[in-house]
């Protein structure tokens, strides 16, 4: 089995300003950073402008380890302090869905797993602990 975690910090629009603290203060080296105004325009989902500005994923190497970022999207609650979430990466589909499904009992589902423009398999889980977990299956990688 393979599987790997990683801390995902969650932001209220100053991710920019966080990940090239933390770039700095660490030592790291930024590897990617993608705002939602870079994603495909969602008709139903329209996007105002200074929401195209917020990052929607960020991916910053301290060492080897991973440390990702994003902004919250508007209408989501920001709470300060729940800022840390755990990102889950099973490579295969069904050990996602059984993790998944393990972290919903006695929890709550913040996004279903479903496919996105990045993973065929992807979702947002708080457990019963209110600990928030992103379930990923990576997509391909480019070559």
């Amino acid at each position: 089995m393979s599987i790997s975690l990683n801390p995902y910090l969650c932001l209220d629009g100053n991710t920019k300003e966080a990940v090239h603290f933390y770039e700095k203060a660490l030592g790291g080296k930024l590897l990617s950073i993608m705002t939602f105004g870079d994603m495909p325009a969602d008709p139903n989902h329209p996007l105002t402008d200074d929401m195209k500005d917020r990052v929607m994923h960020a991916h910053l190497k301290v060492g080897d380890a991973d440390l990702m970022f994003s902004d919250t999207f508007p209408g989501m609650p920001f709470q300060p302090g729940d800022t840390v979430q755990i990102a889950i990466h099973p490579r295969e589909e069904a050990r996602a869905r059984e993790i998944f499904a393990a972290l919903e009992d006695g929890g709550q589902v913040v996004m279903p797993l479903q496919k996105t423009d990045w993973s065929p398999l992807y979702g947002i889980v708080k457990d019963k602990f209110g600990v928030t977990f992103q379930v990923n299956v990576p997509g391909e990688q480019p070559q």
